[in-house]
């Protein structure tokens, strides 16, 4: 045994040990392998050791854990790349040229956009995030990295999205800084000023916030409990012109809501009829089941632009996330990136490939979803037993659209909570235009709806 190998885990060597044996076609697509306890006794393992061996397999997209059944070798195949043409490939211009170059003040806080730190990096991964060393044998240069990202990191991702019935083609996934750097790479490209968009209402702030900057025409689709109202789409469409639709499918931030089988058909539907584009924020993803219905699935990235993100279940500080979408529409996404921000952190990317790679990544997310489940559940019943109106959500997620009855003025309420150091998320924020025209409302973190002092606040004001 040479010293690499001997420096190598039991896990390691196991994983190292079925990889080749999958590559060498050893197991067909969807065949069976031997259970846990059978592995283990034929590798002289625990079956500790085994199941983690089994899930290093599962999260580098090798193997399939199917529950109550065991583990099968996965199916899916990605497309390979097209070369481009050649006059493509030898145009020189600025992007080429650069392409070459570079190949807290509250104390209580209901209305944060994330779960508490404890809930991500300084949970089970605080460890591995004090010691991380690259399993990559290249080592990290600390120059800039390709425009595109990290490439094991993209054809992880590929894989990924594969499992929730997205097809990518490799010139069809950007790595960015997060959602928001992919959303801003959007706006920059697909709208100029004076041109109509629309959003979901209530829907994310900081995406106002950019079509603002961008001098947009926002126009605000009603979004009720099952994804945006198809009626209110309609008649919105028969007055403007919109280029692009901005929405939220999963887990939707601020309600909760989730997208329903019926609406998402009928949104495609009027997507090509009308033939606007759509822009899909799947923040959520990674704590989610895969088989939810996404509009990128439906449309296999044609019209719809999908863009995800770790920075909601990693940390906030691993600024990472991707775009997926049509290879024209993306080529032209990563030359807006390189003339404003260069390039993404290889080392970043890296990081999180590894996380991915080695196991940590899934164990965290089994965690995390439990905690967001429990924490769901238990703020929905403590706000409603107060008499509060909670939008309800066949998918837990991290937040809860909670409406006050009549005489609760947002302004009032806001100030009272800010006088007793409580952070709310009013109900306007969320609407384009900051006009509400429903009940007073406010959007609260799960991960704080059970706090004490927040309850305590809400018995005092409500009337």
């Amino acid at each position: 045994m040479n010293d690499g190998n001997a420096r190598l885990s039991r896990a390691d060597r196991i994983v190292q040990h079925v990889s080749g044996l999958l590559a060498a076609g050893a197991y067909k697509a969807g065949e069976r392998l031997p259970s846990v306890r059978q592995a283990a006794r034929e590798h002289g393992v625990s079956k500790n050791t085994m199941a983690e061996a089994y899930d290093r397999l599962v999260a580098r997209g090798l193997l399939e854990a199917r529950a109550g059944s065991g583990y099968y070798v996965a199916q899916f195949k990605l497309p390979t790349s097209v070369p481009p043409a050649p006059h493509v490939a030898a145009a020189i211009d600025n992007v080429s040229l650069l392409r070459e170059q570079l190949d807290q003040h509250y104390e209580v806080r209901p209305g944060d956009g994330r779960p508490p730190a404890f809930w991500m990096e300084r949970s089970e991964l605080k460890s591995y995030f004090s010691a991380f060393k690259t399993g990559d044998p290249s080592a990290v240069d600390f120059g800039y990295g390709s425009s595109w990202g990290y490439a094991p990191l993209r054809e992880r991702l590929r894989v990924l999205l594969l499992e929730r019935s997205i097809t990518v083609q490799p010139e069809g996934l950007l790595l960015t800084h997060g959602a928001n750097h992919g959303l801003d790479l959007i706006i920059r490209h697909l709208v100029e000023p004076g041109d109509t968009v629309f959003v979901d209402d209530p829907g994310y702030y900081p995406l106002f916030a950019k079509l603002t900057l961008a001098k947009v025409k926002m126009v605000g689709i009603r979004r009720s409990h099952d994804g945006p109202d198809l009626e209110d789409l309609a008649a919105k469409l028969a007055l403007h012109r919109p280029k692009v639709f901005f929405t939220q499918s999963l887990a939707h931030n601020p309600t909760g809501g989730t997208l329903s089988p019926a609406v998402a058909f009928g949104l495609m539907q009027l997507a090509e009829r009308w033939g606007f584009l759509l822009v899909e924020n799947d923040a959520l993803a990674d704590i989610l089941p895969s088989t939810l219905p996404r509009l990128a699935a439906l449309d296999q990235l044609n019209r719809v632009l999908y863009v995800g993100t770790f920075s909601k279940t990693l940390s906030a500080s691993l600024r990472c996330g991707f775009v997926a979408g049509h290879p024209s529409i993306v080529k032209a996404l990563g030359n807006l990136k390189m003339l404003t921000t260069v390039a993404t952190s290889d080392y970043v990317e890296r990081f999180v490939h590894h996380l991915i790679q080695g196991g940590q990544y899934l164990r965290h997310l089994r965690r995390l979803k439990t905690r967001v489940e429990e924490a769901h559940k238990a703020s929905s019943a403590r706000l409603e037993a107060l008499g509060l109106t909670v939008s309800q959500s066949v998918t837990p997620g991290f937040y809860l659209w909670v409406e006050f009855p009549g005489g609760v003025d947002e302004f009032d309420l806001c100030r009272a909570a800010a006088e007793r150091s409580i952070f709310l998320a009013p109900g306007s924020v969320f609407t384009p235009g900051r006009s509400p025209s429903g009940a007073t409302a406010i959007r609260v973190n799960v991960a704080y709806g059970t706090d004490p002092r927040f309850l305590d606040f809400l018995r005092d004001q409500l009337p």
